[in-house]
This record gives structure tokens, sequence and C-alpha cells, in this order.
């Protein structure tokens, strides 16, 4: 029986105050200070993630600590992840360590293709990016961002083939479409809106900004 569960429902458990599901999983962001302290972090979670047996994605750097939760056998969150979560932002209140959440994000280049297999197989080659589902890539070291390869009818000689998705706490996204605006960015649509905004910069390169995911797709 599948232990997945819905961002809804992971957001409304105990423990997840510090935690943001966005497009790749479930995130958080730690303000350490230091290395030390981030170092410290590091290995409690790592004791923690044994006993559970049960892995997150770490990047540690100087004064913070990101974290990346995600059950691969799913392909998405769950009851496990929820678990782990908590005993990590107790983990970091013990050490005397704050979440940001306002710092959580995730992000992915997207690709519009007439011929998906052909435009995935150059990007594969020159990234040294593996498959991942029919029209993904991503990383092997789970660094890079994922790219996908989005299927179109024709070509669109008007309009940029490339953009960047964007994903960011529901709690975030006004303020980072104002800051947009008023770096002189432009809303193209909203009509699929509270899902995603497309928006483009003074020069109409578009980016998808997206407080995902949309909770419609799974039960309460």
């Amino acid at each position: 029986m599948s232990d997945a569960i819905s961002p809804r429902e992971f957001r409304a458990a105990d423990g997840t105050a510090d935690w943001r599901v966005v497009g790749d999983g479930a995130r958080a962001w730690f303000d350490t200070g230091d290395f030390a302290t981030g170092a410290a972090l590091v290995a409690a979670i790592g004791r923690a993630a044994e006993e559970l047996e049960h892995h997150p994605d770490l990047d540690l750097r100087y004064a913070g600590l990101a974290v990346r939760l995600l059950s691969h056998d799913l392909g998405d969150i769950s009851r496990r992840d929820l678990e782990l979560a908590r005993r990590i932002s107790q983990a970091a209140s013990e050490l005397g360590v704050r979440a940001d959440p306002s710092r959580v994000q995730s992000i992915q280049i997207a690709i519009d293709a007439v011929d998906v297999a052909a435009v995935r197989a150059f990007w594969q080659a020159v990234l040294g990016y593996e498959p991942r589902d029919e029209a993904d890539l991503e990383d092997a070291r789970g660094v890079g961002p994922n790219v996908w390869i989005q299927q179109i009818e024709a070509r669109r000689p008007e309009r940029n083939t490339i953009h960047i998705d964007v994903y960011v706490g529901r709690d975030r996204i006004e303020e980072r479409i104002a800051a947009a605006l008023a770096a002189g960015g432009r809303i193209v649509s909203d009509a699929d809106a509270p899902e995603w905004w497309t928006l483009a910069d003074p020069e109409g390169n578009e980016v998808d900004l997206a407080p995902w995911r949309d909770d419609s797709e799974w039960s309460a």
C-alpha cells in the first residue's frame, strides 16, 4: 500500500512549518550561521535518516543548509518524508538553528519542441544528464535543475522556446510577482492562476512562476 501524501496533507501536519512543498519535493533552508554548525546538523540528519532508512538530499554551504525530501520509489512525497521532516526540524531546533522558508524554491528549465525525442537527445548529450520519464532529463548528481521537454504542435518563431519554471511556497508568490513587476517585468498570462503565472522580462524572455502544486490533483 502506497504511503504517498498530498501537499495539503503535508502542510497540515504538525511539525512542518519549516518546510515548503515545491516543484520537486518538500524543501527547507536552515540558516546555520557557520560551517561547523551546518556540519553538526548534517550529522544529526544522517543519524535520523539511517534510523528511518529514508535519506534526504543535502546541500551544505558556509552559512546554510538546503534539504530536499522526496520518495524516489514514488516520484513524490510520502509519509516517510513527513516523519523525516519532523526529525530534521527537531534536530535543527536542538542546535539552535532557525529555518527560513522564504528562501525555499526549486527551478526547472522548460524547452518547447515539435520533435521531443530529437531535442531531448541533444540536451541529454550536451548536459550529460539522464532521462527521467517520457520527456524529462535530470542531473544524476542531483545538483542541476531538471529539464522538461514540452510537446508543441508547430514551431513558434514569434516567441522564445526556452523558459524557466520557478517554484516557490504559496506564501511567497505574491511577493515574488510584485518584485518581478517592479523590476520591469510584465504578466504575460494569468489564465492558469493560481496554479502558475507566466511573466516576461523587458525583452520578452519568459518564466512561469508557480506555487507548486495544485492540490486539486490530490485528495485532501
